[in-house]
């Protein structure tokens, strides 16, 4: 979750200097960067239980320990609430202490996994002193909304009271549930369009690889990514596929009017919150906000704002892909695999663009829909998901190799996706070889989970 701005930079003057922000965004293909985000549960060795913050142990402790190796601590009032890096890493807090490594924008899928690796390396020091591990799954598989805890920070007292009003599974997304994502670099708007739709309508592929979140509360539920489902009613004016995106018309401006028409969460000044819940930018902009009578957004109020919109593609001054749940360690690395092969190479780019170029904004919907309960089973037209997931991973792969990037071995960052290709070999995803082992070796114990698939 990104740090806020202080609300600094210019008054917004014209619609035009936020359609700006988004082009400055613009790189050299030379100049493209891949920053990989990864969030986990942590949890008491002892007995599985979630972590508080000031727990003995906590999360404090995690944030603390963790110092050793150079981060530097961000604080919100006497709480240590994010970790900064040297590299333009840094760590960060969900609502109910999901612990996120948001990665340095790095050249390579090679120099992403070896930050992965690292990243675990000094977990597995500070977690072992602690006696603490990690999991990752898409939801959380045994913890209740009411004992989960949450972490201190400002923003999120206001979005857990305005959750209530718009959905009901917001706390759910807030407090239980994790994700893997990516973001990735455009050239200009007509390839920001592209990668765009391209991301939007695969997206579905990625959540059905990636499912990995069968149970709620210690049973099995109806889906194999409930992270996925909890998304279809947490707040739809800011979440879900986008369909404008799919428009003749769509490029900057059309981005910057939904970001316009997407209700507030806060204001944030003199290091605290204001509660703008449910009201407008455009009115913040004219000087009418209610929570700010007389005060007129500043271009770093809007980059606090696109932080509260989360559709499966969000668009910022680069675009994140945000569909895929948590899991293992490989599977981090896999992620960025996916959307670096599909995105980063002009061939496989035109390839992608091919596969999708007749999909409409409805069925990419429906297909959205239907994959956190099908997974690679989800129908389109006459084919499956896994027939379009095993498509979309030839595309991926063909476009690592045209790369051409190897490490010190020699291999190219294609290899980066076999973790994918034996999902789509066999057919089952992650969440479905989870339940076969409920009911199998698990004994219908779920607890089981913490120890097979702890980080």
């Amino acid at each position: 979750m990104a740090a806020p701005s202080s609300g600094g930079g210019p008054v917004i003057e014209t619609k035009q200097q936020l359609i700006d922000w988004i082009a400055e965004g613009e790189k050299p293909k030379e100049d493209w960067r891949i920053g990989t985000e990864h969030e986990k549960f942590a949890f008491r060795q002892s007995d599985h239980k979630t972590l508080s913050y000031d727990g003995k142990p906590g999360i404090r402790d995690l944030l603390e320990g963790l110092q050793r190796f150079g981060w530097e601590p961000v604080y919100e009032g006497d709480n240590v609430i994010a970790l900064t890096g040297e590299s333009g890493a840094n760590i960060s807090l969900e609502p109910g202490g999901q612990f996120e490594l948001s990665g340095a924008p790095l050249e390579t899928l090679h120099q992403t996994c070896d930050e992965v690796h690292e990243h675990l390396r000094q977990l597995r020091e500070v977690n072992s002193e602690l006696g603490v591990a990690m999991i990752g799954m898409g939801f959380h598989p045994t913890l209740t909304r009411e004992d989960a805890p949450w972490m201190p920070k400002g923003r999120y007292k206001i979005m857990r009271d305005y959750m209530t009003k718009v959905g009901t599974m917001g706390h759910d997304m807030m407090l239980r549930t994790c994700t893997v994502q990516v973001n990735l670099d455009f050239s200009d708007e007509a390839d920001m369009v592209r990668k765009m739709r391209v991301g939007m309508a695969l997206q579905p592929v990625a959540t059905a690889l990636f499912a990995n979140s069968p149970f709620r509360e210690g049973q099995p539920t109806d889906y194999v990514s409930l992270r996925s489902h909890v998304w279809t009613d947490v707040d739809n004016d800011r979440s879900g596929i986008l369909p404008f995106v799919f428009d003749d018309d769509f490029g900057y401006e059309r981005y910057v009017d939904y970001v316009l028409d997407t209700p507030m969460y806060f204001v944030y000044r003199d290091g605290g919150y204001i509660d703008a819940s449910g009201q407008s930018f455009r009115d913040f902009m004219e000087g009418n906000l209610q929570a700010l009578p007389g005060e007129r957004a500043t271009m770093g109020d809007w980059t606090d704002h696109t932080t509260t919109l989360f559709p499966e593609v969000r668009l910022k001054k680069f675009l994140e892909m945000r569909g895929a749940d948590g899991g293992p360690w490989r599977r981090v690395c896999a992620l960025p695999a996916f959307w670096v092969g599909l995105l980063y190479d002009s061939t496989a780019l035109e390839a992608a663009s091919q596969m999708i170029a007749d999909w409409s904004a409805d069925e990419v919907i429906d297909l959205r829909n239907a994959v956190p309960k099908h997974g690679l089973a989800a129908p389109f037209r006459n084919r499956t998901m896994l027939e379009l997931a095993r498509e979309a991973l030839e595309i991926s792969r063909m476009g690592l190799k045209n790369r051409a990037l190897t490490d010190f071995w020699g291999q190219d960052e294609s290899h980066f996706l076999s973790t994918l290709e034996q999902i789509a070999d066999s057919g089952l995803t992650p969440a479905e070889n989870k339940l076969a082992a409920f009911e199998g070796r698990w004994d219908r114990n779920v607890e089981r989970a913490f120890e097979e698939y702890a980080w």
